[in-house]
């Protein structure tokens, strides 16, 4: 493996037991794009983002993330991650809970105070900073989530399953941040269930039973050289609106 990948595997599988999780999965993502695992519940979109973040070993075959090898302590830094159902102890406000996370990701505390403030507004949750995590909606929880995810300006973001639990106010939310963070020159890699909306100009390859079936970007195998550019991700899902938006729409609680 070797070219200007931000994301490259080769190969990777991943067996429990007698069930292939995920079988022969080749990819290669250029930095600064957005790319999605879109897939029915079960396909094996997660089993995959985690081995590529490190946290599970491949049964078999290679994979490289930010030049390094799978699961490499040099890239963590630079890599943010919000998981499915994003969870802490609840009796910690949202302030309490991004300070938390940015330490143990190395920010300056001077910049904290700065990038707390400034997240918690882009994610429609400033006004509830003190809040307890407890008293927070599933919606809620997960622009908190997203929010912590880019913290620490990070160059590669994985994020799984990221409008679950929002409403389609939320949805635009999340969208149009997606958009901006991309803008930047971050690379998104995103699991979805929603096929049908998930990516309008997200390159995606789609899962099932473990294994791939394609998608807008080539041969199934993600064996396309030369992926055509993100416009930005969509993950709206139904009802998440237009492409193009007069202003910033309030997510409900």
């Amino acid at each position: 493996m070797g070219g200007p990948w931000i994301i490259e595997t080769e190969g990777l599988q991943k067996v429990f037991g007698d069930r292939v999780a995920v079988a022969d999965l080749t990819l290669r993502v250029a930095e600064g794009e957005a790319f999605g695992f879109l897939g029915p519940n079960g396909a094996g979109k997660t089993t995959a983002l985690k081995m590529l973040l490190g946290l599970i070993r491949p049964t078999a075959g290679t994979g490289r993330v930010l030049g390094r090898p799978l699961g490499d302590r040099h890239a963590r830094r630079a890599i943010g991650f919000l998981p499915e159902g994003f969870a802490f102890p609840d009796w910690l406000t949202a302030e309490e809970i991004l300070w938390f996370h940015g330490r143990l990701a190395g920010v300056n505390p001077h910049r904290l105070r700065r990038r707390i403030p400034e997240l918690l507004e882009r994610v429609g949750l400033a006004a509830d900073a003190r809040r307890p995590f407890r008293t927070f909606s599933k919606g809620m929880r997960q622009r908190l989530g997203l929010a912590q995810a880019f913290l620490h300006e990070p160059r590669l973001v994985f994020l799984d399953e990221p409008t679950s639990g929002l409403d389609p106010a939320g949805r635009i939310l999340v969208r149009d941040f997606l958009r901006e963070q991309k803008a930047r020159g971050v690379t998104i890699f995103l699991n979805s269930h929603l096929l049908e909306r998930s990516g309008a100009g997200l390159r995606s390859r789609r899962l099932h039973q473990g294994r791939d079936g394609g998608g807008n970007d080539g041969p199934a195998g993600g064996r396309n050289r030369h992926p055509g550019p993100a416009t930005g991700p969509d993950p709206s899902g139904p009802g998440g609106g237009p492409a193009t938006l007069g202003g910033r729409a309030r997510p409900g609680r």
